[in-house]
């Protein structure tokens, strides 16, 4: 995130609206501005548990555990500040509308002995050349882009530093992070070097917007402050361990924290930096739809017999999706004041799995790689049928 200049947006579900093109997002429902930037509305209260400080945040003292201050003074220094000098051309896949040219500001951490360090994609996309700041004083190394990903808002860059300079983190599995678990945040808020906050796993599972508009599935939400600055710094659990990459934040009035950041889960950015290091790209799989959860209300009044599933809104012009002949609705409508795309296939079941919503199906593609084969059973009035899509490779952007 640059200084003083980020807009965030975030993703998240509303009783009607989940939007993906295999990932792709799509502003199809319930979607209200929030200070700098887009957000959803969330009225779901089994998912999100509301912010309260802790006596001792991010410490299992008690336990034998480490303190923030012991976490801290072991950990911070595998956190560096990294600087991109971008063209003066602004990049394309910029979510949060800075300028061109110019200084980016963001952290990362180090992930092994080789130099690597990981970062957000937006924080060194466009970048003519990177440097890296390390340590208490501030030494600064150059480094290069190894590869970028904005479909997860994941980059990994190599510093050219030497080796007794270089502390990996540890990286912990996001898989069994909790709601409630303690966490704390290492990073370069505001170009204040080396601040440590602190808080809470406020919820999980949620979907926020990546640079490019696909949805970046999973992130974890927290109400440890995150600021400009922070993008790409870790996430830290009570032990120490990286459970995830700061990425966003939600902003009211301004660009400052409110108590709602969200970080890429490291489980998934494990898999996207492996695939950047030794490939220097990362391929996605593609559908080419975008739709909407099926609910008892949309049900009732667009006369479905299904009362669940995801109800395709629209589909990409020779898309995989396309050739296979998914189709869209016709029909522009608004359900509880909400607009609408009526007469489209509902999907059901992908590999004969069933779909309740269309979280399932995003999920579904997501765990697939080009070239792989969906089964889609369809549903369309009183018709159901089946059809097999041919994955295709995601498009740099969700516009094209």
């Amino acid at each position: 995130m640059q200084a003083a200049r980020t807009k965030v947006a975030a993703i998240a579900r509303t009783p009607f609206a989940s939007a993906l093109l295999g990932g792709l997002v799509v502003g199809v429902l319930g979607w209200i501005a929030v200070g700098a930037g887009w957000v959803a509305s969330d009225d779901d209260p089994a998912t999100t548990v509301a912010t309260a400080p802790l006596t001792a945040a991010a410490s299992d003292a008690e336990n034998g555990g480490p303190t923030v201050n012991e976490i801290y003074r072991r950990d911070s220094p595998g956190v560096v500040r990294v600087e991109s000098n971008r063209a003066s051309e602004a990049s394309s896949l910029d979510p949060f509308g800075q300028p061109g040219g110019g200084t980016a500001t963001g952290s990362g951490f180090v992930i092994d002995e080789d130099g690597h360090v990981v970062t957000n994609a937006h924080v060194v996309e466009g970048a003519e050349s990177v440097q890296v700041t390390l340590g208490e004083d501030g030494e600064t190394f150059d480094a290069e882009v190894v590869g970028t990903d904005p479909s997860t808002d994941i980059a990994v860059i190599q510093v050219d530093a030497p080796a007794d300079r270089l502390h990996p983190l540890t990286l912990g599995d996001s898989s069994t992070v909790e709601v409630g678990d303690p966490v704390i945040a290492i990073g370069n808020p505001f170009g204040l070097d080396r601040t440590v906050t602190a808080g809470i796993v406020s919820a999980l599972q949620r979907e926020i917007e990546s640079p490019n508009g696909f949805v970046i599935r999973d992130a974890i939400q927290t109400d440890a402050p995150i600021n400009p600055g922070n993008s790409g710094g870790p996430l830290l659990d009570a032990a120490g361990r990286v459970i995830g990459v700061n990425s966003q934040i939600e902003a009211s009035g301004g660009n400052g924290n409110v108590g709602i950041g969200f970080a890429v889960p490291i489980d998934t950015t494990r898999e996207v930096a492996q695939q950047l290091i030794e490939d220097g790209e990362v391929q996605h799989a593609y559908l080419g739809v975008s739709g909407t959860d099926v609910t008892p209300e949309i049900a009732d009044v667009l006369n479905l017999d299904r009362d669940q599933g995801a109800l395709v809104q629209s589909v990409v012009p020779d898309s995989p999706a396309d050739e296979a002949g998914v189709r869209a609705g016709d029909a522009d409508t608004t359900i509880g004041g909400q607009p609408l795309t009526a007469g489209g296939d509902v999907i059901i079941a992908v590999d004969g799995e069933a779909v309740s919503e269309m979280s399932d199906v995003i999920a579904a593609v997501d765990s697939k790689q080009p070239g792989d084969e969906l089964e889609l059973t369809l549903v369309r009035g009183n018709d159901e049928r089946t059809v097999t899509v041919t994955l295709g490779d995601r498009p740099a952007s969700a516009q094209q």
